[in-house]
Formats: structure tokens, C-alpha cells, sequence
């Protein structure tokens, strides 16, 4: 399902010449000027560029310490605050990997990226059944995703068409450089088809979800709205889970891709028990690099009374 201002047929970049797109040209320009460097000084620039969005978005840099008091509380606030301004230069990071995600050429990518654990996702396929490519959202997702069509080349991805059609249209690009087929986040019945032709997706479900298959579930042991739809989906599409987490090393410009071996006995004994499962690993690669997760999402919203929301003023920890 896409919305009215999407399309799923690509558009040329070249009808989007109005001016209320001007500043997304003239972030594409940046990009891919800064493209031309080394991935080492692009990163640099990056870690600049979030450094900036640490002080114009107050509202963010909130929701992002709120987030980190609920998880790690057994921290002192002092090294929380250094957590959050490092999370602020990884999301600087992010965007300038953006460019890497859809200009850099194969060998820069095979040159930059270590996949680690590459016979798991091949044993997988082996099998003959559709993956789900189990992650969360973490920066670089995009550049190191751009490995994986080497390991299967039927690479579905989920995505959230966006209401700004050239920002939707930029988007879905960068994606096409790694997946092969779009899926649109709300079309499970696509998501499930393809899983059934044998295909891997991408999948994240740590997001706080209210809708339909949701769930409280403890995330780093704080009630979290969570997707239990995993189960349902995996059962559907006669599908294995493979976790795959990707890590930034700013220091030496690289990266690695961790996949892990295929989940054994999933489905569980109940959805819930699942997405505990889920979030569990989910909490082990996130304390490996707390900076590099997405703390900028509310992801304690939406909880039943009594419990509070904690992004009031007022109401956090």
C-alpha cells in the first residue's frame, strides 16, 4: 500500500525541479561532492554535520537522553551524556553514508565491509526457504545492506513511502542498490509472497507499534508497545530469521556485518515469547555500540495507563 503522493514506478529526478525541492537538491549536491573523498574524511564531515544537528534539534536530543535514562540507568549521567553526543555524530554519520549507499562503486564497498558469518545466510538459502534478514535500526544499515545481493540476489526490503515524492523517489534509489524488490511497510501480504518464492527481506520490528500484533514487551526491561507480527510471518512464509547487525569503525573508516547463525525453534510457544527473544538480541548488539543505535525514536510512546509517558515534561526518568 503506498500512499497518494508515491509512486512504485520510478520517476526521473528530473521532474522535481520546483523550489520547495531546492534544499534536497542541494543536500544531494553535498553528498555527492563529499562522495569524492576518502570514506575516512567523509565520516569526519559527518561527525561535524551531527554535531550541528545536536544543537538545532533540542526536541531530539530529549527524546534521545530519555531514552538512554530508560535503558541504562545503571550508568552515570555522565557517561550517558557522552553516549547521546556520540549518537548525534553517528546520525551525522548516517546521512553522509547515505552518498556511500548509492555512489560508491562495488569495490569500495568490498574493500570497506567485513561480512562476518556469510556461510549462515548461504546455509539458510540452501534450504530453499525465504529468509528474514532480522535487524534493527542502526546507522550504516544502508552501506553495509549494500554486500548482501552477492549472498542472495532476491534482497527484498521494507520501507515507509514518504510524503515528500522526491524525497520518496531518493530513498527508494539508495535501497535499489542493495534490494531488488521495494515493499511497501503496511503490504505484509508482498512481504510473506516473497518470502514463500524462496527471497530474504529485511526486517526491523524495534519501533513502538500500536496497531494490530502489538504487544508490551520489556525492552532493555522497560514496557515497550512492540510487534509480535514476526511470528505470524515467519509461520506464512515458511521462513527462517537470520539476525544480521552492522557496526561502524569511524576511526578506521570500515565496517563489519555480523550474521548470525538462522534462529532454531521460531515460532516459539507464543508471539510474545518471540518478540522478548527479539528484543533480547536486540539488546546485546545495541550494548555493543549504544552510540550507533537510533535513540532519536520514541520508543517507550503509546504505553496503556498506568504507566507514563516519559517524553512529557514532567514524566521521564
Amino acid at each position: 500500500m503506498t500512499t497518494a503522493t508515491t509512486s512504485e514506478t520510478p520517476q526521473p529526478l528530473t521532474r522535481f525541479w520546483q523550489p520547495r525541492y531546492w534544499l534536497i537538491w542541494l543536500g544531494l549536491g553535498w553528498l555527492k561532492l563529499a562522495s569524492l573523498l576518502p570514506v575516512r574524511g567523509q565520516l569526519a564531515l559527518g561527525r561535524g554535520l551531527g554535531k550541528l544537528i545536536y544543537v538545532l534539534l533540542p526536541g531530539r536530543r530529549r527524546v534521545a537522553a530519555t531514552n538512554l535514562a530508560l535503558c541504562f540507568p545503571e550508568l552515570p549521567p555522565a557517561e550517558r551524556a557522552l553516549i547521546l553526543r556520540e549518537h548525534f555524530a553517528s546520525l551525522g554519520m548516517t546521512l553522509m553514508e547515505q552518498g556511500l549507499a548509492w555512489w560508491a562503486s562495488d569495490a569500495l564497498v568490498k574493500e570497506c565491509v567485513e561480512v562476518q558469518g556469510a556461510d549462515n545466510l548461504r546455509q539458510a538459502l540452501a534450504t530453499g526457504r525465504g529468509v528474514v534478514l532480522l535487524t534493527g535500526h542502526f546507522g550504516s544499515q544502508e552501506f553495509t545492506g549494500r554486500t548482501l545481493p552477492e549472498l542472495s540476489p532476491a534482497l527484498g526490503c521494507l520501507y515507509r513511502p514518504n510524503k515528500n515524492p522526491f524525497a520518496d523517489e531518493v530513498l527508494r534509489r539508495v535501497r535499489a542498490r542493495s534490494a531488488t524488490l521495494m515493499i511497501p511497510k503496511q503490504s505484509m501480504r508482498r512481504m510473506i509472497r516473497a518470502l514463500r518464492q524462496g527471497a530474504s527481506v529485511w526486517y526491523a520490528p524495534d519501533q513502538s507499534h500500536r496497531r494490530a500484533f502489538s504487544a508490551l514487551i520489556p525492552f532493555f526491561g522497560e514496557p515497550a508497545m512492540t510487534t509480535t507480527a514476526l511470528s505470524e510471518i515467519v509461520r506464512l512464509g515458511n521462513a527462517l530469521v537470520v539476525p544480521v547487525f552492522p557496526q561502524r569503525l569511524p576511526s578506521t573508516g570500515r565496517y563489519t556485518l555480523e550474521i548470525q547463525p538462522a534462529l532454531t525453534n521460531f515460532p516459539g510457544a507464543t508471539p510474545e515469547a518471540d518478540a522478548l527473544r527479539i528484543n533480547v538480541l536486540l539488546e546485546a548488539h545495541i550494548r555493543k555500540v549504544p552510540n550507533q543505535y537510533y535513540w532519536i525514536h520514541r520508543r517507550f510512546k503509546g504505553r496503556p495507563p498506568p504507566l507514563p509517558d516519559p517524553y512529557q515534561k514532567g514524566t521521564g526518568p
